[in-house]
Formats: structure tokens, sequence, C-alpha cells
């Protein structure tokens, strides 16, 4: 018997179609892409044959975000996208060492009251009372933020670091009403 070992790096990809259901013009990636809108003028579906992607309304990784596992997305509301546009991509790389952990601040600068925490929240109001984040602390792993409860609503992809005001995470506004961490 042969057993095959596959590294999931290698096999990291995903595939945008014009068309609803996989038809149409395609253009595929297997690493981070800043414009492909050139390629495609409209976006209706896509499959993840690997990896973790965050694909981006704009090019240059801007504009509204959405975090997709592996998987089929047939027709844009899949991956509640707000529209048929889509034109950067970026693959998540983890690393495994840095435990899942966020601190999150009721004022802008890390001030006001302060929560850390280490799991999924689908409802920020229900959890912290709270109905906005100001601030923000990234110790350990991706976190995606969600303007709406249950992981609804816009998405803001954090990765490691310190985040001063929602502009720095790429939102206009504080309101964060649930988030998760992203794992590989």
């Amino acid at each position: 018997m042969t057993v095959f070992a596959y590294h999931s790096h290698s096999l990291s990809q995903i595939i945008f179609y014009e068309d609803k259901n996989y038809q149409g013009r395609r253009y595929e990636c297997d690493s981070d892409c800043t414009d492909f809108h050139s390629y495609l003028s409209r976006c209706n579906s896509i499959r993840v044959e690997g990896g973790t992607w965050v694909v981006y309304e704009r090019p240059n990784y801007m504009g509204y975000q959405y975090v997709l596992n592996r998987g089929e997305y047939p027709d844009y509301q899949r991956w509640m996208g707000l529209n048929d546009r889509v034109s950067s991509c970026k693959m998540l790389h983890f690393a495994s060492e840095d435990p899942c952990k966020i601190q999150l601040y009721g004022k802008g600068d890390f001030a006001g009251q302060v929560f850390e925490a280490i799991e999924d929240c689908p409802s920020v109001l229900e959890k912290f009372h709270w109905r906005e984040v100001h601030s923000c602390k990234v110790l350990g792993g991706w976190w995606v933020f969600y303007e709406h409860p249950n992981y609804k609503g816009r998405q803001y992809l954090l990765e490691k670091g310190e985040y001063r005001k929602p502009v720095d995470w790429g939102a206009v506004c504080p309101t964060v009403q649930s988030f998760r961490r992203l794992t590989e």
C-alpha cells in the first residue's frame, strides 16, 4: 500500500469565476495578488481548493474584506458578499506557536475598560455589554471582526499587532458585534 503525503501549502489555491455556479471566465491564484480586476470584471462564484484566503473588493487589498476557508461558494451571497466585485486576494499564513489572544478596549488608544478573549464571540453585546470596540491589541493569531452579531455584516481581518482606532483595521466606525479566531 502506498501512502501519499501532501503539504497543504502547495495545494493552497483560490479560483474566481465571472458567473454563478463556476461558469464564465476564471482566474486562478496560488499566492497573493494585488489586482486581477483586469482579468475578471465581476466575480459571482469562488472555489477555495486549499488554504485560508482574504478576498478584497478593490485592488491593493482595499474595500470590503471577505475571509474564505476551503470550500465552494456558488454565488457571492455565500461569502456574505455585498456585490459581485472582488479585485485582490491574500493567502493567510498561520504561525502555530502563537496562541490566539486579543485584547479589546472601550476607548481609543487602549484606554477605558479592557477585555481579553481567546475564543470566538458571537455577541459582543451579550458577553461584554458593548456595542463598539474602539481599539484592540492582537497578541496572537488571526481574528475577524464583524459588524453584526453571529459573524454577519462587514468583516475586518486583524493580524498580530496594535490597532489604536477603528480606521487602523479598515473600519469607518467602531461597531463590532461579533468576532472569531481564524484557524488552519
